[in-house]
């Protein structure tokens, strides 16, 4: 691997950078988004129970107990339900964007190191080509061995851009579906309590009004 990466050129430095930098941002994200998924389902339906059955206080705790974006966006809500029903709809808003802008954190990272492997590899090729036609021009005649430097160094950094490009491409859909999927849940939970608010009879204040 060594002999390659000196063979590679002065561009295998940047593609080295563009590599431990997708790789850290890769691991970075691994982890949070595990932490961030959660039996949304099953979480709403205890809040819910935990709603109905003892009031706004325990269904904050249960909240604040759980981890992730979803349950953060829910205990935003519940804690402005005293002040009424259009409040508590403006901070989901406002916490589902924050909790968002967190999920999608390193993601253009990514995306760059896809964009730039790849040209920095082309760049690689182009200059071991010219270095090949060079080595020609000095030489005044065809010989391979006078070639085949400049042709390696320009095949190694195509393929070390476009190996660096092809799994970091990979991850990074992985990581939009996986975001998409905990966005989804977010609304439908959000939306799910709006709902059981407004069924429990939160009226202006967040003051409960008893079903006639």
């Amino acid at each position: 691997m060594l002999e390659l990466f000196h063979k590679g050129g002065i561009f295998m430095y940047p593609l080295l950078v563009a590599f431990i930098g997708g790789v850290a941002v890769i691991l970075e994200r691994l982890w949070t988004l595990s932490r961030a998924s959660v039996n949304t389902r099953r979480l709403f339906g205890r809040l819910e129970e935990v709603l109905r059955s003892e009031g706004v206080e325990k269904a904050l705790e249960l909240c604040s107990k759980t981890r992730g974006p979803v349950a953060a966006t829910l205990h935003a809500g519940l804690l402005r339900v005293e002040q009424g029903m259009e409040y508590v709809e403006k901070a989901i808003e406002s916490a589902g964007s924050v909790e968002m802008a967190f999920l999608e954190k390193g993601l253009v990272w990514l995306a760059t190191v896809v964009n730039i492997a790849p040209m920095l590899g082309f760049l690689g090729t182009v200059s071991g080509m010219i270095k090949a036609f060079e080595s020609i021009a000095r030489a005044g005649d065809v010989e391979p061995s006078l070639v085949a430097a400049g042709i390696s160094e320009a095949l190694i950094t195509t393929a070390t851009g476009l190996s660096i490009a092809i799994p970091v491409q990979a991850f990074h859909n992985y990581f939009v579906s996986k975001i998409d999927k905990i966005v989804i849940d977010m609304e439908e939970s959000s939306s799910a309590l709006l709902d059981v608010l407004y069924e429990l009879g939160y009226g202006r204040g967040g003051k409960r009004v008893a079903a006639s």
